[in-house]
């Protein structure tokens, strides 16, 4: 058996994963003086050499796609921010008969948060009391009361634009000034107003002042590959760096931990990782443990943390890790407006993402489904890529002068729409450890099982209604893709395709029922902690980062609190 080299020191608190929690616990608990070590399953990111917002397609060999355009669909294409990914050679997943689910990595410091759309939005108060409310699934056993300050604290330090509206679904938080609204959204806002639905400033994690020595956004519109002034909110650029200022944080990367050790007095006392350039399995040790690796790996790591205390892995006494596995619902849509094809052309200046939303407006009536969905807002002539026009050419005959004048024409007429909505915790939705299968660091990997419920299938059909209505009032044609797609009933999402996936080391009143407490807490083994989306209940129809870093500030808060009382 190969040698297990050990660090010599013992941390105060290890981190798995840098993203959203890890980002956000590592400067919370290094500037309240704690030894942290971070451990990373990627490799470092240099912004100046790794993101590409301002490269033209023509620099980049097949226009950034690939050979034969094989990344044209895919989030790691050449111009996106580097090293996410829907497959990893050597690392699979696998799916239980009859499951579909794309689980979306990222392997790069800052994780998932170099990708996000950085839409930042509060839960609401009745998302944390679900059950209570229309009976399905189970309340949180905390209330907005206690994570709104904590929203506070994030939204302060990180900048988040928006404007107080006062709408029950979509708390108000600490805004900067919105940017103002370009020209399809002007449209989408004139056609929702006939229809009396909401439709207001977008709330995105990107600057429109000075904040914290950040630039405001320049504008550029390519917050999808980067930020090389950090306008926009990453982990990698906003919470790494004030927590490697202290002194107190040891980054260690490229980094695969595979298994949680357990000390004789029934706590986590090492993790076990697999260091990716020696291929040699490495062990650091720490009084605390925060996992941020993303809700399926972390569960993947409890799973595979096996021992005689906890045989169906670590702090699972309960069973319910990797259970709950929620995604949220999402269904597209797109509408031709003839009239923009004599609008003159002109720079689509904005944000990377929608100056408007459409929040969830139907909270004060009866539904044909339960719970909510908003809508994210798409238009205008972003920057022509390989990928632009796919859809002209798949709608129009044609080569040659004739296909581009008709491309050109058709440039800019287009206004998409994005429903985003809750999915209710099924028992036929989890994951756990295939049996047969290890990635190539020997690591046994996940399995999926993967269903929708008749209740997102609904709130599916809605959002396509939806759609069409606001197209039609605007005065254009919907293309209705989702009925002529192969895709399930109204273009619902495959599993995972919308990289929300909450729930699978969910927190509760007890250790019966629930793996972690209101503080993220192991109800099990005190000194471990959980600080990204496996600890949610519910999937509200918001998109989960902002109640990441929420959650992942009050359980280091709270951790900090306890380290220097002796409790952990």
């Amino acid at each position: 058996m190969a040698q297990v080299i050990r660090s010599p020191k013992t941390y105060d608190v290890c981190i798995i994963g840098s993203g959203a929690g890890g980002g956000t616990a590592a400067k919370v608990l290094t500037e309240g003086g704690l030894d942290v070590v971070m451990l990373e399953a990627g490799p470092p990111l240099n912004p100046g050499k790794d993101f590409k917002e301002h490269v033209w397609p023509y620099q980049l060999d097949h226009r950034g796609i690939g050979v034969g355009g094989k990344l044209r669909h895919q989030l790691n294409d050449e111009f996106m921010a580097p090293n996410g990914f829907w497959e990893i050679e050597g690392e699979p997943y696998t799916q239980a008969p009859g499951s579909n689910f794309a689980w979306f990595r990222s392997r790069i410091v800052g994780g998932r948060t170099n990708h996000w759309g950085r839409i930042a939005l509060r839960f609401a108060p009745v998302d944390f009391k679900a059950r209570s409310t229309d009976g399905m699934g189970d309340d949180w056993p905390l209330a907005y009361e206690d994570l709104a300050p904590y929203y506070d604290k994030v939204e302060s330090y990180i900048g988040v634009f928006g404007s107080r509206e006062n709408i029950p679904s979509a708390p108000d938080g600490i805004f900067l000034p919105p940017p103002k609204p370009r020209c399809t959204e002007t449209i989408i806002k004139k056609s929702c107003d006939k229809l009396n639905i909401l439709c207001v400033p977008s709330r995105l994690a990107i600057l429109t002042k000075p904040l914290n020595g950040r630039a405001p956004c320049h504008y550029c519109a390519q917050c999808g590959r980067g930020c090389i002034s950090a306008s926009n909110f990453s982990s990698s650029q906003v919470m790494i760096p004030p927590a490697q200022a202290t002194g107190r944080l040891t980054l260690i990367t490229n980094a695969m931990a595979r298994e949680i050790l357990l000390g004789s007095d029934g706590k986590a006392r090492a993790v076990s990782y697999i260091d990716k350039a020696t291929r040699t399995e490495k062990q650091v040790s720490a009084k605390s443990f925060v996992l941020a690796a993303s809700a399926c790996e972390s569960a993947r790591l409890l799973l595979n943390s096996r021992s005689t205390s906890f045989p169906d892995g670590l702090a699972n006494g309960s069973g319910v890790v990797g259970r709950y596995l929620t995604d949220s619902v999402g269904s597209s849509g797109m509408g031709y407006l003839p009239y923009l094809e004599k609008m003159p052309p002109h720079n689509h200046d904005g944000v990377g993402g929608m100056h408007l939303y459409i929040p969830w407006w139907k909270f004060d009536r009866k539904n044909d489904f339960l719970r909510g969905y908003h809508i994210e807002l798409w238009g205008g002539r972003g920057m022509p890529t390989a990928g632009q026009f796919d859809g002209v050419c798949n709608d129009f005959e044609g080569y040659g002068t004739s296909l581009k004048q008709k491309c050109r024409s058709m440039y800019g007429t287009f206004i998409g729409f994005s429903g985003r909505g809750e999915m209710i915790p099924n028992e036929k939705s989890y994951c756990d450890i295939d049996p047969n299968v290890v990635d190539k660091w020997g690591i046994p990997v996940l399995r999926f099982h993967w269903a929708w419920g008749d209740n997102e299938i609904g709130m599916a059909k809605d959002m396509q209604e939806t759609f069409r209505a606001i197209v039609e009032a605007a005065g254009g044609t919907y293309q209705d893709r989702a009925r002529r797609s192969e895709q399930p009933p109204y273009g619902i999402s495959e599993g995972g395709e919308i990289i929300h996936e909450l729930g699978t080391v969910r927190m509760g009143a007890g250790p019966k029922t629930s793996a972690l407490n209101q503080y993220c807490q192991a109800h099990e083994v005190k000194n471990l902690f959980v600080a990204d989306g496996g600890s949610f209940v519910s999937n509200a129809d918001k998109n989960p980062t902002l109640t990441i870093m929420a959650l992942s500030w009050r359980a280091s808060e709270y951790l900090l609190g306890e380290a220097k009382k002796g409790n952990l």
